[in-house]
């Protein structure tokens, strides 16, 4: 089967044409400054990539043609007509208590996707209007919804509550939500696999690491705790956001010099996390470059990062009852080998032990713990687009 991966952002759309079962991916790209200027890149297997600075994009239903028009083009295409593709899969960032599971989309589901929008005011309205503009040009298509936060809905109340009067959850559905879930469940998937056991059988904790950060508990199989909370802004130190606070941060800092909300909140989402703690960048190879030349407050914004996340590692592992493998992933997971030796560091009690030679490595799946390490230490490449084609695949069958 073909799978048109589809990820809608407000003003870009990234895609993927892949065929789950052999992992093979026809073509890629994305489309960038939808609604302004048109920005299209179009990369189809084993030829360069097709650049176009200019291609007209008032919204999202030119993007998607624009992209259609690609894939069947008689110089640069991949496949000889429309009805090659099988099925259209839409990453949906936000999927509230309604989806525990990627679902076909229907009226019904979308409308129950609307209903999530205030959970997620700057992610789901893009999705939705991705979804609509591919129903219109590919009527017939099944579509499927993969959403971000559904691998966490195992949750049990005790992790998923916040301490609050509890009629904010009962009205509002104020609770932990978590995201990064397609990614959380393909690494601990393939974990599964490398280490070759049944995925029931194991305890095991998925540190996606990159810009956006989140670690998850995953018991069996099933997500039971994760370090993201009600919006992504919870949880580990990231590029920009600060991850956990103190509220009373807030009040203090917004007496302190007239700030709202929202100003307040912007400096949280895009002021803080490794950037505002460095003074130097949200990107962890200007970090590691300003601390290697003896800057103090890149180096104490690493480590702050990496004593986050083997806090994290701690925790989980007791709220499990043990761990069989700690895994790395995404961008700073994958490619950062300073970050996942100081996260490792001083773990050695729980039985996690680093290979040091193994851990030379950058972007390969890899076992990369001592062969006496108790527990596991694998880096796998996160692939969230075939983890949504897979999905799609099966539920369009």
């Amino acid at each position: 089967m073909n799978i048109l991966v589809i990820n809608a952002g407000s003003s870009s759309l990234k895609y993927q044409l892949l065929n789950p079962e052999t992992q093979q991916v026809l073509a890629k790209g994305l489309c960038e400054r939808i609604g302004i200027d048109g920005k299209f890149t179009y990369k189809p297997e084993g030829k360069e990539p097709v650049k176009e600075a200019d291609v007209a994009m008032p919204t999202h239903n030119e993007a998607i043609k624009a992209v259609l028009d690609a894939l069947v083009d008689a110089k640069n295409g991949v496949i000889g007509s429309m009805k090659e593709i099988d099925a259209v899969g839409h990453r949906v960032v936000h999927g509230g208590e309604k989806f525990a599971r990627s679902v076909l989309i229907t009226d019904e589901v979308m409308a129950a996707i609307e209903e999530c929008n205030p959970l997620a005011p700057l992610h789901n309205p893009a999705n939705i209007i991705g979804i609509r503009a591919c129903q219109a040009l590919m009527p017939g298509t099944p579509m499927v919804a993969v959403f971000d936060t559904a691998f966490h809905q195992t949750m049990p109340a005790a992790a998923y509550m916040y301490a609050l009067p509890y009629e904010y959850y009962e009205k509002d559905k104020v609770r932990r939500y978590g995201f990064h879930g397609t990614s959380h469940k393909y690494v601990t998937q393939r974990a599964a696999a490398m280490l070759g056991k049944p995925i029931e059988e194991l305890k095991l904790i998925s540190c996606h690491l990159g810009n956006g950060s989140s670690i998850t508990a995953v018991d069996g199989g099933k997500s039971v705790d994760t370090s993201m909370g009600f919006t992504p802004l919870a949880g580990l130190p990231m590029g920009t956001r600060c991850g956990d606070i103190d509220a009373g941060i807030l009040q203090y800092l917004m007496n302190q010099y007239g700030m709202g909300i929202d100003e307040m909140l912007n400096i949280l989402n895009k002021k803080s996390g490794v950037e505002g703690l460095s003074c130097v960048s949200s990107d962890f190879r200007d970090l590691e470059s300003a601390a290697g030349k003896g800057d103090e407050k890149a180096a104490l914004a690493q480590k702050k990062f990496a004593y986050e996340v083997k806090k994290y590692v701690g925790a989980y592992a007791a709220a499990m009852g043990g761990v069989d493998a700690v895994i790395f992933t995404a961008g700073v997971g994958e490619n950062d080998k300073a970050i996942r030796s100081m996260v490792c560091e001083g773990l050695e009690y729980m039985g996690v032990k680093l290979d040091a030679a193994a851990n030379d490595v950058r972007g390969e799946e890899k076992v990369i713990s001592a062969a006496d390490s108790k527990a596991k230490v694998l880096l796998i490449p996160t692939n969230e687009e075939l983890m949504i084609a897979i999905d799609t695949a099966a539920l369009a069958k």
